[in-house]
């Protein structure tokens, strides 16, 4: 196993990490979705509020986790348009303290790569304060702007990096490393991990073909009932009469990032699972163009004319909200019309390295990527999932040479 992942610690990938910002149960799912969208990714911790105001971050006090997905359905099933907005984030978020780990900035990598193969999705982890290990500061790229590398040539520096004095604040302060943080960090360390990146992921097992699925002309609420913990996505296919599935996209916590929770809702609940991800628009960028309007009802988003005299008027589903456009309604009917457009899924081959596997999840900002068989005629037919479990079991595994049989 690389020595990476022994010769660094957690405290190494806090470096430009902003200070943790709490999202509490009392809440609303307004508040959350704000979070969400300032966020790096489509999901927050949620906690329960602070005894004092000086109270610091405590794993003691975080209840789980609320997705972008798990909002859209909550407002779909609420019926209620975006009244359901109002409702307070701890009607809608599961308990699961164990997706969120309080960790010592002194972990090692490899201890905490570990917990994160068991289901940690979180770091808490103290910005403040001293450990001892072997470190290494680093250049890396946050949010887009390159750090510079905090090591000294200096005796004096270079001691001192080696321990942060628990003088550089006057209170504590914590950060949340996400499986994301892990993964930018993994990719700055390629040479390190020689051979494993740029071998095929086939070959590597990191492939799972345990993936969760939903026929295109099944309801779009009966994908959200199937989708699992870990990577929280469903796939939407067309299965052919020889049994092979052809991925037409997924439904996911990461396609519905940054979206209209009220006009995805709308569309969970009343459209099949293929005309949503039809419509599936990573950020708008479309022309706007409308469904015909749905009726007038408590479930349908609804918005106010500041005119006197007129009544409220039924809320135009465009793709600016969540990307329908009326063509590719139509064109749902004729398959040989399909239009993929942004809508497409983020899929590799079954042959594509590990590295690129890697670098295409983070240029996205994904959680997975589809896997589609190299050597199909057709396009698209799925194999398998690629997400961060499966990326963090292929990095850990032995690069060292079998030992030789004695002659």
């Amino acid at each position: 196993m690389a020595a990476v992942f022994f010769h660094h610690v957690v405290g190494d990938l806090t470096c430009g990490k902003p200070e943790v910002s709490e999202l509490h149960d009392t809440d609303t799912l307004d508040d959350a979705a704000r979070a969400i969208a300032s966020s790096p990714e489509g999901a927050v911790p949620v906690w329960r509020p602070r005894a004092t105001p000086d109270d610091p971050p405590s794993g003691a006090r975080f209840i789980g986790m609320i997705s972008a997905l798990d909002i859209a359905a909550f407002v779909a099933a609420a019926g209620i348009g975006g009244r359901a907005m109002r409702a307070v984030v701890g009607e809608v978020v599961q308990p699961n303290p164990g997706l969120l780990r309080e960790i010592d900035p002194g972990t090692r990598l490899i201890d905490a790569l570990e917990l994160m193969r068991h289901g940690v999705k979180r770091f808490l982890v103290r910005k403040s304060g001293s450990w001892k290990g072997i470190t290494k500061r680093f250049s890396m790229l946050y949010n887009g702007k390159w750090l510079k590398n905090m090591e000294s040539t200096s005796p004096s520096a270079a001691s001192s990096s080696k321990q942060l004095s628990s003088s550089t604040g006057s209170a504590d302060k914590f950060c949340c490393l996400s499986r994301e943080d892990v993964l930018r960090f993994l990719i700055g360390c390629l040479g390190a991990l020689a051979p494993i990146p740029l071998t095929q992921i086939s070959s590597l097992g990191a492939i799972n073909p345990h993936y969760s699925y939903v026929e295109a002309s099944a309801l779009a609420m009966e994908a959200v009932q199937k989708i699992p913990q870990d990577p929280c996505a469903v796939a939407v296919v067309e299965t052919a009469l020889d049994g092979t599935r052809k991925i037409l996209g997924d439904i996911s916590t990461y396609k519905l990032w940054k979206c209209d929770y009220v006009s995805a809702a709308w569309a969970l609940a009343n459209l099949s699972a293929g005309q949503f991800v039809i419509g599936a628009d990573e950020n708008g960028s479309t022309p706007i163009s409308v469904l015909p309007e749905p009726p007038i009802s408590p479930s349908s988003p609804v918005e106010e004319i500041s005119s006197p005299g007129r009544s409220p008027r039924a809320k135009k589903f465009s793709s600016r909200s969540i990307g329908f456009q009326a063509n590719q309604m139509s064109a749902w009917r004729t398959r040989s019309s399909f239009h993929r457009g942004r809508s497409t899924p983020l899929t590799c081959k079954s042959t594509s390295t590990l590295a690129a596997v890697m670098a295409q999840m983070l240029s996205h900002r994904a959680t997975h990527v589809w896997v589609t068989e190299a050597e199909s005629e057709e396009d698209g037919i799925l194999v398998g999932v690629v997400g961060y479990t499966e990326i963090f079991n292929a990095a850990t595994r032995s690069s060292s040479p079998s030992p030789r049989t004695p002659s």
